[in-house]
């Protein structure tokens, strides 16, 4: 064959190549196209028939409002810190026992409503349903708050409950107190207009969030697994309505929380000699283990965006951003390591992108002239829905890559299931009719939290757990959660009693509707 002749054959061969090649671009282009304009997740149960519900509508009227806010704003004076496992303000529990009493008399004297502490200081409510076929559900929030100081630069003391241009100051208004609050705030409004419901539920108050829920929530879980008890859903604290805070997002956006990351808590240690500082060996007990550190921060933990539930909250969110984020937001399918590397350089965004790793503590050395005989650091952990406890502790070990360093787990856990968020989820469509009732023009979409929650604990009563409370955040607004000056205003709480007012009455229906339309399939 002669040279022109193979060449011919090569330039032949490369043609059909780059030809297939654009075909490929083209239907892959044109698949995106379609999708990035035809997507829209969230038209569902919106136009479905709904069974029909007399529900009861809220009117506060002046004494109401002066009444509910006077009684709001003594829990958040009652300090119910959580210092540690073994260290909580008793006296301060007991306090905000006889104030709930006091503020929720119909709650706690109703035939309807049975009452038990748990624990001493939690509190286990039992709201009976007069079809007891229909599934329980449950509604949680907890008493205790995080430590907080004035010194630390709040606006106004963090336990005063102080009002300053309609917003009012204190430790607990986001963080817990205002959910807690805000539901029995509503059941006795509802008990007052003569309100019994079809599906019964509970109402599970823990006071020991803040230091993981080992007495509280733990002991609820056990006494409702004990009494045999299987809940439709449960409806926690954690995510909430984002007004401004993504950037391109067009208006508000409710995020319910699906699931939780994980956690871990890794304590690396090394032991050597003890020495004089002035016959310093080559690496010293500090060194060795500040190197182990070093590699853990320059090699994080693998980039998982698009494994995880985080996937379903920019599908959700896409049709509210302009293109080109539009375009790509829609297809995830095609982009998510793009997205995901462009997440993954702010701090905040990471946290979707990955399991963090953050090194919190460092202890070593007792005088400046002795060589220490022990160093120890801790690392802490928060683990994404696309990995396991286990994996994690895997990559720990090979990236510190030295047996002089040991790796002891104090306490973690997995990432927990991701709960149900399509249009035959009962707990996830009853949320969002609510929300959207309320706020019509608000997008919902299913999220994860970073953090976690008591209801966690209630994982093996449920296979649906969301974290959600229709408190709005602001740009700023998540710094002040377990920061200073937390704070909601006036407006907010009141939405917050009438979001759970609407939500026990939407959960009398005995079925979802048949949808309107399917989820895109492209």
């Amino acid at each position: 064959m002669t040279d022109s002749g193979q060449k011919f054959k090569i330039l032949k061969f490369l043609k059909i190549i780059f030809v297939s090649f654009l075909i490929i671009i083209l239907v892959l282009c044109t698949i995106a196209s379609i999708r990035t304009f035809s997507l829209d997740v969230n038209v569902g149960l919106q136009l479905a028939h709904w069974e029909k519900t007399n529900n009861i509508s809220l009117v506060i009227d002046h004494k109401q409002r002066q009444e509910l806010l006077a009684n709001f704003k003594e829990a958040i004076r009652i300090p119910t810190v959580s210092f540690s496992g073994t260290e909580i303000n008793t006296t301060a529990l007991l306090e905000y026992d006889k104030l709930l009493r006091k503020a929720f008399p119909t709650v706690f004297s109703s035939h309807l409503v049975r009452h038990e502490l748990v624990a001493n200081y939690s509190h286990l409510f039992w709201v009976q349903g007069s079809q007891p076929d229909l599934l329980p559900y449950l509604l949680l929030a907890h008493i205790d708050v995080v430590p907080a100081s004035e010194s630390d630069g709040w606006e106004a003391p963090p336990f005063s409950a102080k009002e300053i241009d309609g917003f009012i100051y204190g430790r607990g208004t986001i963080d817990d107190k205002g959910a807690l609050m805000g539901i029995l705030q509503a059941l006795e409004y509802l008990l007052i207009k003569g309100y019994a419901p079809r599906r019964g539920f509970y109402i599970g108050l823990g006071h020991d969030e803040e230091v993981s829920g080992y007495k509280g929530a733990v002991n609820i879980a056990r006494l409702l697994k004990q009494r045999g008890v299987q809940l439709s859903f449960v409806l926690d604290e954690g995510l909430a309505v984002l007004d401004g805070v993504v950037s391109g997002l067009e208006g508000p956006a409710a995020l319910i929380g699906i699931s939780e990351k994980g956690s871990a808590t890794v304590k690396l240690s090394v032991s050597t000699l003890p020495g004089h500082s002035s016959m310093p060996p080559r690496e010293t007990s500090i060194g060795i283990l500040a190197a182990a550190v070093k590699r853990l921060e320059e090699n994080p933990m693998p980039r998982l965006f698009g494994h995880g539930p985080e996937r379903g909250t920019f599908e959700h969110l896409a049709h509210k951003f302009r293109l080109p984020v539009k375009f790509i937001m829609s297809n995830l399918w095609l982009f998510s390591p793009l997205l995901g590397r462009v997440l993954e350089r702010k701090s905040d965004t990471n946290a979707f992108v990955r399991t963090t790793t953050a090194v919190t503590m460092f202890n070593a050395g007792v005088k400046v002239n002795v060589i220490p005989s022990l160093a120890e650091a801790y690392v802490n952990l928060r683990i994404h829905s696309a990995q396991s406890l286990q994996e994690v502790l895997d990559l720990i070990e090979s990236t510190v890559g030295d047996h002089r360093v040991t790796i002891e787990l104090v306490e973690g856990f997995d990432p927990l299931p991701v709960s149900s968020s399509d249009e035959i989820s009962f707990g996830f469509q009853i949320i969002k009719k609510t929300v959207l009732d309320m706020f019509p023009t608000i997008t919902v979409a299913p999220g994860i939290c970073i953090g976690n929650t008591d209801s966690r604990h209630f994982k093996d009563l449920t296979s649906d757990i969301y974290r959600f409370i229709p408190i709005w955040f602001k740009p700023g607004d998540a710094q002040r959660f377990h920061g200073i000056n937390e704070r909601i205003s006036k407006k907010n709480y009141e939405e917050i009693i009438q979001f759970f007012f609407s939500l026990i009455q939407n959960c009398d229906i005995q079925k979802l509707p048949e949808p309107h339309s399917s989820v895109h399939e492209l």
